[in-house]
This record gives structure tokens, sequence and C-alpha cells, in this order.
């Protein structure tokens, strides 16, 4: 068991960069202060203001979260290479993401949309599939905002806070850390997370590039991290390896694949790109981001510099948890001061993607389930009200998940979730380009890959500790001794579904629904009049329900 003792320099350096963020985020309200917040434009999207650099520093907050620096090495330092993953994953996004989201920036632009389900209600002419795909963000995104609770958690239990046995006591920091969180984000809105992601990115790139220069020295060089890593993961149960084994080969490639797949569907990563002020910055940003997976390889392998420093790993709860491998490893090699700002740099980098996942569910709930559902004419001003409201709700909700799922691989939490986002990439991608598919049959392909994936993933029980959702891999139907990322494999059921049923309902001559879009505005700009008589029907200032409700 962990012994108790609290680094007072340590907790010192953390509580005053959270302070200092906290400050941030509350004077973000008067940065490029908009006339009134209350609006979804201005609290949940800054205006639509923000330029190239703001953006790349917005991005890499939304993106590079406590999966980066806690989930992603404590893969590593359990496993090995399965947890490199994540390095070719975001190789692979980036020429992805830069075909299709200025697509989407503009018709968002010239629609006035706030989410991907406004996109969808406008492109479908469906109710139904637009609040499916909101439902699905939702769910997606709580698990994702615990991922970040559970790093904040792995931060606080290297320094010292907690094991007092008085649960609420252990707690408490973690819920001052939320509560000033929520605070702010209902203050100030997306601008306070894109300010604070400045000090977070360059905490981030000095912490880790002063760890990845000093560290090896330390301990014997790079040859010696990587024999020794080898030598210690062929003890674990099971065994690991810095290499992929055949077995290992189709998991490890699923799971990149399928992860930049889903990365961009999350509501948080198109609210970000929503954000900016014109088409071509989302397009920069496809081109620049890369710079961020040359940090997340770094990072990862942080976990097998913590194998060969032998780390210890037990919680206070006496149970091992690798989500404690980074933090200890700083905590083990560096002095107190430089391990406060490694920490509150992690702790930030958690901090800052949360209130944007918050403030992106809490778009989608108001904007595609409030209004469509109790509110049609609910006013600009009553959805940003209902929208803070519901940023405070939605973390609430991730403490569910950390409490119910198994942190044994805190990256579990992120894959769960990217599972379930990947089954609304038919309608908004190849909705970007093509209206061929059926609007019903792209909804049966969805709840198809969602049933599927769920039972899936629930059936994966993890070897230690006996809990479902214990991993987000299984046997890939009709391909004997493989397995797979869930994600993907329901994403290929999603697509035959959905092909098959646009042929019979179109067979059938089933409505397809009103497309409210046309090919002009794919490829608008901010130079072009976004006006009422341009805008979805639902989105426009008289705020009139759409004609078509299915």
């Amino acid at each position: 068991m962990r012994p108790h003792h609290v680094d007072v320099t340590v907790v010192v350096i953390v509580a005053a960069v959270f302070l200092l963020v906290t400050v941030l985020g509350f004077a973000a309200a008067r940065w490029r202060r908009a006339e009134s917040l209350a609006h979804l434009d201005e609290w949940g999207l800054g205006g639509r203001s923000f330029g190239t650099v703001v953006t790349w520093f917005l991005l890499g907050g939304d993106l590079y979260t406590a999966y980066t620096f806690i989930a992603v090495p404590a893969l590593m330092f359990a496993a090995g290479a399965a947890g490199f993953f994540a390095v070719p994953y975001t190789v692979i996004v980036y020429p992805l993401v830069f075909v299709f989201l200025p697509r989407l920036w503009s018709v968002s632009h010239r629609h006035g949309y706030v989410t991907p389900a406004d996109f969808i209600r406008g492109r479908y002419g469906s109710r139904s599939l637009s609040i499916a795909v909101a439902l699905t963000g939702l769910l997606a995104t709580m698990p994702y905002i615990a991922l970040q609770l559970v790093g904040i958690q792995a931060v606080l239990e290297v320094a010292g806070i907690g094991g007092s046995g008085n649960a609420f006591l252990n707690d408490l920091p973690l819920l001052v850390a939320f509560a000033a969180l929520a605070a702010y984000t209902y203050s100030s809105g997306l601008r306070a997370p894109a300010l604070i992601a400045f000090v977070k990115d360059l905490l981030i790139y000095a912490v880790v590039l002063v760890a990845v220069l000093y560290i090896p020295g330390k301990l014997g060089g790079w040859g010696h991290i990587f024999d020794s890593a080898q030598t210690a993961l062929g003890t674990h149960t099971p065994k690991g390896s810095i290499v992929p084994g055949p077995a290992g080969i189709w998991p490890y490639a699923t799971l990149a694949l399928g992860s930049a797949m889903a990365l961009f569907m999350y509501p948080h990563s198109i609210t970000a790109v929503l954000s900016t002020r014109r088409r071509d910055t989302a397009r920069r940003n496809a081109a620049l981001l890369p710079a961020y997976s040359l940090l997340l390889g770094l990072i990862a392998l942080l976990g097998l510099m913590a194998l060969t420093a032998k780390v210890s790993t037990v919680g206070f709860d006496g149970k091992p948890n690798a989500q404690l491998a980074v933090p200890q490893l700083f905590a083990d090699l560096f002095p107190s001061w430089f391990t406060g700002v490694a920490f509150a740099a992690i702790a930030v980098g958690a901090l800052v993607p949360a209130a944007i996942m918050s403030i992106a569910a809490a778009n989608l709930f108001t904007r595609n389930v409030y209004r469509e559902l109790l509110r049609p004419q609910a006013s600009p001003a009553e959805e940003a009200q209902v929208a803070k409201v519901v940023s405070l709700l939605v973390k609430v909700g991730a403490l569910v998940f950390v409490l119910s799922l198994d942190r044994t691989l805190a990256i579990n939490f992120q894959l769960l979730g990217g599972i379930w986002m990947l089954q609304i990439f038919p309608a908004l991608v190849f909705g970007l380009f093509t209206r061929w598919f059926h609007r019903w049959a792209l909804l049966a392909g969805w709840a198809a890959a969602m049933v599927y994936g769920t039972v899936k993933a629930y059936n994966v029980i993890n070897p230690t500790t006996g809990k479902h959702f214990g991993g987000s891999a299984a046997a890939i139907p009709l391909l004997q001794g493989r397995n797979g990322y869930i994600a993907l494999t329901a994403f290929v059921l999603n697509l035959a579904v959905a092909v098959v049923g646009t042929v019979v309902l179109r067979m059938l001559r089933v409505p397809e629904g009103v497309d409210a879009t046309s090919p002009d505005d794919y490829f608008s700009d901010v130079d072009d009049a976004v006006t009422d008589a341009t805008r979805h029907p639902a989105q426009a200032g008289s705020g009139a329900p759409l004609t078509s409700t299915g």
C-alpha cells in the first residue's frame, strides 16, 4: 500500500497554477468580448471568431488530454507496444479531416449550425436521426470526461492527497477543481478553455521536452530503456512486448484506424473547428497539428521509462494502478519543484478538454434534444442558459462512469466512447459528400451498430478485476482467430445495414426527407453573408420548426 506522505512543495505549485488558470477562466469572459454571451454562437462557439493560432492551441488542448498524458503511457507500462497505436492514429487522422472538415465548416457557417446533429437535421430532414446523433455524442463524451477525472486523481494520489480513509476528504481536492471548472465554464463558455489552452500547451511542451532529454541519461540511455522494458513486460500477466506479436497486429491496426475515424466525430472536436473564423483555418490546423503527434510519441515512451525505473504503481487501496506510472516517474526522478510543474501541466491538461467536452455536450443537448423535443420556439438566450446548466450536469454524468467502470486501464474509457462515436461516421462524413443514403437506413445502421458494439464491449471481461467493459477488442466475425477494435467491426455492420436498407427503401419509394442544403453551401467562406434566408429553418431567427419531422 502506498505510504501516506504529502509533498507540500508539489501541492503548493499545483494549487498555484490551478489558481492561475481559474483566474484566466473567469477573465476569458472579457477576452474577445461580445455584447452578450446569451447565445450559443457566443457561449458555445466563442463567437466563431478564432484564428489559426488560437485554434491550434484550442484543438491541442481539446484533443491531447489526460488520455495522452496518463492513459497512453499507462498502457505502454502495462502492455508495451499496444499503447503505441495512438501515434499512427494521430498520423492518419489529419489527412482525413483535411478533406471533410472544411466542408462541414462551410455548410455550418452558411446555415448557422452549432452541432453535428444540426447538420444531420438539415441534410436529411430527419429529427429522429439528428436526435440519435446528439444522444450518441452525449453518451460518448461522459466517459471521456471521466478519463480526465482519473488523470487528475492519479496526480493527486502520487502527490500524497488521499488515503485518509474518509472518502469525502480523499475526493475533496478533485471536487474543488471541478467546481471551479464548472464555474468558469458557466461564466465564460468556450473562451475559457481557449485562453487556458495557451498555458496548458506551453507547460506540457516544456515538461515533456525536459523529461525526454533528462530521464534517458538518468536511466542509462535509450538502449537500456528498451531492453529493460522488454524484460519487465515479459513478467506481466498477460505478457507484453515492445514489439507487437502476430496476435497483436490486428488489434493494433484496427485500434489505430478506428480511433482515427472516430476522433473528429466527437462533439468537442467539431465544436473547436466550428469556433474558427474562416474555412481555411480548419485546413491549416490539419497541417499544423501533427506537431502534437511527435509530442504524443515522446509521452508514450514515458511508460517504458517508468518500467525501467521500476516505479511503484500501488495505490492507496493497495492495488496496482498503471495510471500512476508517469506521475510516479516524475516524483522519483525530479526535484519536488519540477514535479509540481509536471503535475500542474497534467492537471490543467485534463481540465481544459473537460471544459470543452462539457460545453460541446451541452450544445448538443440544448440544440438537438431540448429545442427539438421540448421547446421548439426557445429563444437564443434561453438556449444559452439551458446549455450552461447542462454543462454542469454532464460532469456529474462523468462521475457515474468513474464510479462504475473498471479504472485499471483508463484508456478504455476513451476507447468505449470511440465505439459509439464511430457509428455517426456514415451519416456525417458521407453526408458531406453525397445524399445517396436514405435517412431511415442510416438510422437502422446506427441502431444495429450501437447495440452490437455496446454488447460486445460489455462482454469483454478484465481478467484481473473480473469487471465488464474491461477492454475494446473482440473476435472479428468471419475472420477466425482475429481480434480487432470493436468500433471498426460495428462500423462495418453499420455501413452494410445502411447500404442494403437504402436500396430496399428506395425500391419501396419511402420518402427520403428534405435536404435543406445546396451544393454551394459546402464551399462558402466567411465573406459569404449568413442570413435567415440562407440558414436552416430551425436555426433561423424566426425559430420556425422544420416541416419534415421524420
